[in-house]
């Protein structure tokens, strides 16, 4: 009796076994990025077949190795990677540094470490480290309530923010901003504090374009904190003096440390018609591709911009162009609404999560792909500035690539390990 009891449990407990595993490879998470990678392998080999060398074979060998890493990961339980967590933090700034002396550059910047026969991006590793110790920061603090409790985490994220800031990576430098804001409304940080930092960006605007509206608008960044924190006096002059070392830096940064095209690429995008041939040049031979595409596209093979490499390096960040001319308006809503359900997917996953940590660390990645999707699709259709974000899944580039990966790899973790939790 109570053998075949013991030996029915553990039928039961191989089955569960059995069929977690099935639903981890059917997964949305699983499967979407893989058809993202199967579009983006044929739209690259559209884009390069008058070239004597084509990425597409590339593209997708790499993203069915990431698959298989994002499989093995998911085996794996998250808790384990904490001890790791500050080493390889640590040993990703010291990469982000090292770029500063025997850096490669291309495109001209200089963002890249050379490691024998391959190359990879130290910036796009900074994203899983920083998210990673966010996570495991945010996790120790049950509720963020005051200053003291910001330190370590903005400190985490300033930090390779500078260095990649620095390189010039624009684009990097804002996703890191923008899932640090995700992050701690995940960690319940009142709202108001999140304003009072989205509100940097106004003051750094304000500090170009209407400077004296300053004189108002940094007090009332002063007298939303004197509401908001409980250390009222400290709290209102720490805001005060950041809004004014904003409004004081912003434009140092701008002529000495952006690039002329940087520059370029965040003024055109509102009128690229005055530099046609130059820092609007992107822009506009993206937006004629996606309009000449229409309804249903030109076909595989048959976009004439494409075909004829009209917009430059599209293979990586203006992927997305060659999708509007080949497969129309139909096929760009196809890629987007793909993406739609991975994000909603990914949510899903940190809501369900069994520990704060794994939820910390989903929703950071769910900002990641979320903020990267945004700006790349607006900066093709001209809806934004050229920053350099590439698209995930479908833009060229072996190191994002991997790292995607890396990241389902870990939601994939988290959803097996809250399955296992509900069916107990």
């Amino acid at each position: 009796m109570f053998e075949s009891t013991s030996i029915l449990k553990k039928r039961k407990l191989i089955n569960f076994k059995r069929n977690n595993n099935i639903h981890i490879f059917i997964s949305p998470i699983t499967i979407i990025p893989v058809i993202l990678v199967l579009i983006s392998s044929i739209l690259i080999f559209s884009i390069q077949k008058q070239t004597i060398y084509n990425d597409s074979s590339k593209h997708i060998f790499s993203g069915f190795i990431g698959y298989f890493i994002a499989i093995l990961i998911s085996y794996i339980p998250l808790e384990k990677f904490k001890k790791f967590i500050i080493p390889f933090y640590l040993l990703s700034l010291l990469s982000l540094v090292l770029i500063y002396f025997i850096g490669i550059s291309n495109y001209g910047a200089q963002r890249w470490l050379g490691l024998g026969l391959f190359t990879f991006q130290p910036s796009e590793i900074a994203k899983l480290t920083t998210v990673f110790s966010l996570a495991a920061v945010l996790e120790k603090k049950n509720k963020i309530c005051s200053f003291r409790d910001l330190l370590t985490p903005f400190v985490i994220v300033l930090l390779p923010w500078i260095l990649i800031f620095l390189q010039p990576d624009l684009g990097t430098s804002l996703v890191l901003i923008f899932c640090f804001l995700v992050m701690l409304y995940w960690a319940q940080i009142p709202i108001e504090w999140i304003l009072i930092f989205t509100c940097c960006l106004l003051t750094a605007l304000f500090s170009f374009t209407y400077s004296n509206i300053l004189i108002l608008w940094i007090p009332l960044m002063g007298f939303l904190a004197f509401k908001s924190f409980k250390a009222k006096k400290i709290a209102t002059f720490l805001v005060v003096v950041f809004h004014g070392f904003v409004a004081k830096v912003t434009p140092f940064l701008w002529e000495f440390v952006l690039k002329g095209y940087q520059k370029d690429r965040l003024i055109l995008f509102l009128d690229p018609g005055r530099d046609p041939l130059g820092g609007g040049y992107h822009l506009l031979q993206s937006k004629i591709g996606i309009g000449s595409g229409g309804l249903f596209g030109t076909g595989f093979l048959k976009g004439k911009l494409t075909n004829l490499q009209f917009i430059p390096e599209q293979h990586t960040d203006f992927i997305f162009s060659a999708a509007g001319e080949e497969i129309g308006f139909v096929g760009s809503v196809f890629i987007v609404s793909l993406f739609l359900i991975f994000i909603i997917f990914l949510l899903r996953i940190a809501k369900n999560a069994r520990t704060d940590f794994e939820s910390l660390l989903v929703i950071g990645i769910a900002s990641i792909f979320l903020f990267q999707i945004i700006i790349n699709i607006y900066m093709t259709i001209g809806l934004g500035p050229v920053t350099g974000i590439p698209l995930p899944f479908m833009s060229y580039g072996r190191t994002s690539l991997f790292v995607n990966f890396i990241f389902v790899g870990i939601a994939l973790s988290t959803l097996k390990r809250s399955i296992s939790l509900r069916k107990k």
